[in-house]
Order: C-alpha cells, then structure tokens, then sequence
C-alpha cells in the first residue's frame, strides 16, 4: 500500500510541474512576441552582453589586482635570500621596478605588444593608449581589446592586466643581480624591457598578427613569454655583472632571512592564480577556469614535494629554501599549459620542476655565475621546460588547433612549434640582454663601485640598513675617494 502511495504521490508532482510550466509559458509567450515587435528584446539581449562585459571586466581587474600584489611576493623572497647588506637595495629595486615598467609600458609596451602587427613582428599604434577611447559629441567612448587582441574587455583593462604581467618579467631579473647592481643601470634597463624586449615577444605569441600565434604556439600565461625571457634576461645580466664580493664557489651564500622568503613565496603562489586564472580574460567558461586553478595547484604542490625529497635524499636534511623554490618552479612549468592540460599531466610538470630547478642551480654555480635567488633556475630552466611540456602533454579536448601532444599520440607536430618558439624566444632575449647590458657596462652604470661592495650596497645606494641595530651605518666609514 505504501508503495502505491509513493507512486501516486510521484504522478501527481509531475502533473503539476506540467501544469504550473504550460501556465508560464501561454503566459509569457504573448510578451516575448511584444517584445520582438517592439524592440525591447534587442533591449533585453544588450542589457545581456553589458552584464557579461561587466563580469568579464571586474575578474581581469580583480585577477590583475592579484598579479600585481606579486609584486610584494618578489620583494619579500629576494629579500629573504640576499645577505643582509643588500635588503634595502632589493626592496628598493623590486618597487620602483613597477613604476618604471608602469611608465614604459604607457609609452611604448602595450603598443608595440598588443597593436596593429607590422609583419607579425611588432605593433606600430597605440602608443600613449592613443586607441583606448575617443571623444564623440563630448562623451566617452571607450574601445575593445586592440588592435591585435580581441579580448571581450575594453583596451584600459586590458592595458593594466597586461600591465602587471609586464612588471613580473623585470622583476624576475632583479633577483638574479642582486647585490650589486648599480641602481641608475636598474632604472634604465627595467624601463628597456617594459618599453621594447618584453612587448616584442609579447606580440609574437599573444598578438592575433604574431607570427608565433599564427602557428598556434602555445603558451597560455607566460611560461615562455614572461617566465623564459626574465630568466635569460637575468642571466645574462648576471653574468655581466660578476660574482659579489666574498664569493666562494660551491659553497651558496645563506639566506639571511628565511622568514621573508617563506612569506614571499606564498604570496607569490596566492598570486599565481590571478596570473593563470586571469589570463581567460572572461568567466564565460567557468570549467576552464576551474581546470587552470586546479592545474596551477598541483603543479605548486609536486613541485614543492619533488624539490624537498631530491635535497632529502641528497644531504639528509629538509632544505626550506629548496622547498620554496620548488613550488615557484611548478608554477612556472605550468603556467603555459595551464589550459592545455590535464590535472595528472600538471602533476607530472610539477615534480619534474621541482627536481630541474635544483639541478640547474649546481649548473649554474658550476659555471660560477652569482644568481642569488636562482632566477634562471626558476624561471629560465622550467620555463622553457613547461612551454616544451605542452607539445609532450597537451590533451587535443584542449589546445588551440586540437592536436594532440607527443606522448598522447600526437605526433611531433604540437612539440615541434613549442621547440621552435622557445627557441626563437631564448636566443632573441639572449642578443637583446647583451645590447642592452653591455653599453651599461661600458659607460660604468652596470656594477657598482669597489667601495659599495665594501661597506655594502645598502649604505653606499641608498643611506639605510634594513637591521640598524646589527648591521649599524655610523660604524662604517667611507673611502674618501669614493664619496
């Protein structure tokens, strides 16, 4: 009996469901024919895609706004890793970085990044945001995208994003020159890269006229564009510079404050989800956005994992340090195939990374090149690897031209345009530094003086020391030839 019950009770819901949905229906049917005689459907279907711009718009700002909290994160790890003698320059260095790269990329960046292509090479307008909005009758009129991106947001939201991605690839390099590094020369080639270096490559794979996107390379947040030329870039300054004073090879100088880094780090991977995440540039497929998040998560946590079993298994003790570039590592791997990939497959990048970067820091030591951070290691070595890892891992549900990677069974034809672009990219940002880097060096803008590295570039640059009560200024004294 009760089951009959059930039953009836179960009919009786569903014929009311069809009755209350036929009601709806006879109801709003007249209006919706009203609506398209009188126009107010079109109405309604614009009223739609501004809620949509509205949307798209406040998760690129919200997104930017967390790319350029990085900012902070690069700040708080570089000065967690330096000698204590340098805290302030660094500090100072990763923030006026972003106002130089903000004025630059204004000038001359976005233009040449995101503008009408000349050849596939570079943007010839836009300059100063002269396309971002036009005065018609007195009011405003704000433009989309640019001229080389159709991005469903307007040209002022997109110039800051892009703005912040900017600023994270000069950044990178001051790491890597840490210590030493004359702060006029910082200046003047944090304003290089955001004004030309940094926006070429920019327009080669992000540009709809680059001739790299137009062969559907594929790098969806900057492992190649970001990652791979601020690791070169700093490489080559590095190498430029030389080693800081007291340098023994073999034996990496500690890091004066691991508190800092740990603290950097973190922050840095809070922000990587507005690095990778943002760069959708729109919720409309919120599965997407998820799939990232998720990727950009495991890729961060193998890697960290990976790196801290390797220096376990090498010395028998749990090296903090590595941990935290581990997880820095993985996000970098990851960060162009973010999109592109599966979850197992980010796992996989991820503890990859973390045992490359190690890897590559006792290369570069080996080489006796003075990378305080390790930079390269982070973001040169796992940039290029992640880029490459596409044309390996890339599901053909997901890329740009649904190919499939190598080991998916793909063929070399995803895997031969990754290693033709990283390539491309690498060796361009290589001749670049060097043009860049050595004129500075000639004319002595490059390195500071033998004095500075004495008393410490805190003291000589800029009058202050980050540890007064340790590390105190009135005990030092200057070289009277030097002041």
């Amino acid at each position: 009996m009760a089951k009959v019950i059930i039953k009836r009770k179960n009919y009786f819901a569903r014929f009311l469901a069809i009755a209350i949905g036929a009601a709806i229906f006879a109801a709003f049917t007249p209006a919706i024919a009203h609506a398209v005689e009188t126009g107010t459907l079109e109405s309604l279907t614009k009223s739609t895609g501004d809620l949509k711009l509205s949307v798209d718009t406040s998760w690129v700002l919200i997104t930017g706004f967390l790319v350029f909290f990085m900012q902070c994160g690069f700040a708080m790890l570089e000065a967690g890793l330096v000698r204590q003698t340098g805290v302030v320059n660094t500090l100072a260095e990763n923030f006026i970085d972003a106002a130089v790269t903000l004025l630059a990329w204004w000038t001359t960046g976005f233009a040449i990044a995101f503008g009408t292509t000349s050849n596939g090479f570079f943007g010839v307008d836009g300059f100063f945001l002269s396309n971002a909005f036009t005065l018609n009758n007195g009011a405003i009129e704000y433009a989309m995208g640019s001229g080389g991106s159709t991005a469903p947001i307007n040209t002022l939201t997109l110039f800051f994003f892009q703005f912040a991605f900017s600023a994270t690839a000069s950044t990178i390099t001051t790491g890597a020159m840490a210590e030493r590094t004359e702060f006029k020369g910082d200046l003047i080639y944090a304003f290089i890269m955001g004004a030309v270096l940094y926006p070429i490559v920019v327009h080669w794979v992000w540009n709809n006229g680059g001739w790299l996107n137009k062969l559907n390379f594929h790098d969806f947040a900057g492992s190649a564009v970001v990652h791979t030329v601020g690791g070169w870039t700093s490489l080559v300054g590095a190498y430029l510079l030389g080693p800081r004073p007291d340098r023994v090879w073999g034996q990496i100088p500690p890091a004066h404050n691991l508190g800092y880094a740990t603290i950097g780090t973190m922050i840095l991977w809070f922000g990587w989800y507005g690095f990778n995440a943002g760069s959708t540039l729109t919720l409309e497929n919120t599965g997407l956005v998820g799939l990232v998040v998720v990727n950009t998560t495991l890729a961060a946590s193998t890697g960290a994992v990976a790196a801290m079993l390797y220096i376990y298994f090498r010395f028998k003790q749990w090296h903090l340090f590595c941990g935290l570039n581990g997880s820095l590592a993985g996000l970098v791997a990851v960060t162009a195939g973010c999109a592109y990939i599966m979850p197992w497959a980010a796992a996989l990048i991820g503890l990859v990374a973390g045992v490359m970067v190690l890897v590559v820091v006792d290369i570069i030591e080996w080489f006796e090149i003075d990378d305080p951070v390790g930079a390269f290691a982070v973001h040169g070595s796992c940039g290029m690897m992640g880029t490459i890892a596409v044309g390996l891992l890339g599901h053909p549900a997901l890329t740009i031209n649904k190919k499939a990677g190598l080991f998916l069974g793909g063929g070399f034809d995803l895997l031969g345009v990754q290693l033709g672009g990283i390539a491309a990219i690498a060796l361009f940002t290589v001749a670049f530094s060097f043009l860049m880097f050595v004129p500075l060096k000639a004319v002595g803008l490059l390195r500071v003086s033998e004095e500075a590295d004495r008393i410490g570039i805190d003291v000589y640059e800029h009058g202050a020391s980050a540890w007064p009560d340790v590390y105190p200024i009135d005990d030092l004294q200057f070289d009277d030839d030097e002041e």
